[in-house]
């Protein structure tokens, strides 16, 4: 089944008028238990987050598939072929990067896994061929979230990890009904917690 736009759960959507002007995303965990990790094999990278969601699994879930919703948080125009064995399109990020890629395992509401895929243009001369994997595992009312991007180039894995880490923010913040901050400036500020260069990873 493809959706272009859906959603089941009628979850708040935070009032944005501002993805320039902003507001501050008032999520309160600590800062150290929310940073991603990043690992090195060969030229590949891994790049994982966790996150402890105050949220039900469903709408979890819900956030991540359906594009009504990524457009929001994820900044990404999306198409999505729902089962194992279909695909992905998206134009995603402020850039809007153009990403396709086949599904791998869809598993509602546990496991969307996905190819990544990124043909070769200026700022990646070699392209991307990676995967992406989404992992909730209910807790109570709580949901924890696991999500691993692998198969990364090293240069964008360095440059992934600050983004990645705000958009799992925003996430958190549409789930809450929460305003966003502006993407490019909370990149700026998240960027502090994270090394710029491998060697001080």
């Amino acid at each position: 089944m493809t959706r272009a736009v859906g959603g089941v759960l009628k979850m708040p959507l935070p009032q944005s008028p501002g993805e320039v002007e902003g507001a501050t995303n008032r999520v309160t965990t600590s800062p150290t238990s929310r940073r991603g990790t990043l690992t090195f094999e060969g030229d590949q990278a891994t790049l994982r987050f966790e996150r402890r969601i105050p949220h039900p699994i469903e709408a979890v879930w819900e956030a991540l598939t359906e594009p009504e919703h990524l457009a929001r948080w994820y900044l990404t125009k999306a198409v999505i072929d729902g089962r194992t064995g279909g695909s992905i399109d998206f134009h995603t990020g402020p850039g809007q990067l153009h990403v396709t890629g086949r599904i791998l395992v869809w598993e509602p509401p546990r496991v969307f896994e996905y190819e990544w895929k990124v043909q070769p243009w200026g700022r990646m001369p070699n392209g991307e061929d990676a995967i992406v994997r989404w992992e909730l595992r209910p807790e109570g009312q709580e949901t924890l979230l696991t999500l691993t991007h692998r198969k990364l180039t090293r240069q964008s894995a360095l440059g992934a990890r600050p983004a990645t880490h705000v958009v799992l923010d925003r996430l958190e913040a549409q789930l809450a009904g929460l305003p966003f901050e502006d993407f490019r400036e909370r990149v700026s500020k998240v960027q502090e917690q994270y090394p710029t260069r491998e060697e001080d990873r």
